[in-house]
């Protein structure tokens, strides 16, 4: 077998923690803070937890495996095989499990995390989100609507955002039938902050910033740039469209607590300069985060 025919176990063995510690997660997050409260963030998950209201008898792990079933099946056909879908699976089968699992555990325990359902709301969307960040990095999905939303987009090209928007929207709709409009806010409240959650696990934090600087005095800028913050600058020649006056533009990417330091010194060597500063997550490269390549 060749070098890159061989499989990379490291690899696999990572993978697969990070979607078991997902879903276990995930069920922590279902089983306390959501399904007590009536809580149900869209997808899968959310009518699970619909149906369980209705019919108790019927389990919610129980019920996002069976749901899960014939849209797993059809993302096999038109997402390419097991090899897509396999992580996706994994989490579901090992979530569903766990959250029927735990929910009798966490009854008996009698754990209490008090009776404010916004509160609940809140870390059960940020809990949710933390799970999700760690399937989606490990190459997997949450299942459901998501495997929909990604079946959607690569036959018809329809964007994902949209694809979740109309069906969380449906089922934040169907809830507010169910618990009520209140509980549907609560939902929507949970949907949201699990979206920023998962980015931030995602991506990290926004720890650094990347500057645009507009200066008639480039090399001076520059020049200070470089000297005393030790960053390099990107240079090139433009043209302001409203005064027909050549400027140069100057491109820095700065760590986040350097902006102050960074306005200071182009002002001070440029009055008239013009800053613009952007927000960035990771910067990999020369004097930032290392590529394995480098």
């Amino acid at each position: 077998m060749s070098v890159a025919g061989k499989v990379n176990w490291f690899s696999v063995v990572m993978q697969v923690i990070q979607l078991t510690v997902g879903a276990l997660v995930s069920a922590v997050g279902v089983t306390v803070f959501m399904a007590p409260f009536q809580i149900a963030p869209g997808g899968v998950l959310g009518i699970s937890v619909i149906i369980n209201h209705l019919n108790p008898a019927l389990p919610i792990g129980l019920m996002v495996l069976i749901g899960n079933i014939p849209i797993q099946i059809l993302g096999f056909r038109m997402l390419g095989g097991w090899r897509i879908v396999a992580s996706t699976v994994y989490y579901v089968v090992v979530s569903s499990l766990a959250i029927d699992l735990l929910q009798p555990v966490i009854a008996a325990a009698n754990v209490d995390v008090g009776h404010d359902v916004l509160l609940n709301a809140l870390f059960g969307g940020i809990i949710g989100g933390i799970a999700g960040g760690l399937v989606y990095r490990a190459g997997g999905t949450l299942g459901g609507t998501s495997t929909i939303a990604r079946i959607l987009q690569n036959r018809y090209g329809v964007p994902l955002s949209t694809s979740a928007l109309y069906t969380d929207t449906g089922v934040i709709a169907l809830a507010g039938l169910v618990f009520g409009w209140e509980g549907a806010l609560y939902a929507m409240v949970a949907l949201f902050l699990g979206g920023v959650a998962a980015d931030y696990v995602l991506e990290g934090p926004s720890v650094i910033r990347t500057a645009t600087i507009i200066t008639d005095q480039p090399e001076l800028v520059s020049h200070v740039i470089l000297q005393e913050l030790g960053r390099g600058v990107t240079f090139w020649d433009g043209k302001g469209m409203f005064t027909e006056k050549e400027h140069g533009v100057l491109f820095v990417t700065i760590a986040r607590p350097q902006v102050n330091r960074l306005r200071a010194l182009v002002f001070t060597a440029d009055p008239s300069a013009f800053v613009v500063i952007g927000h960035g997550h990771i910067a990999y490269g020369q004097g930032f985060r290392r590529t394995k390549q480098s």
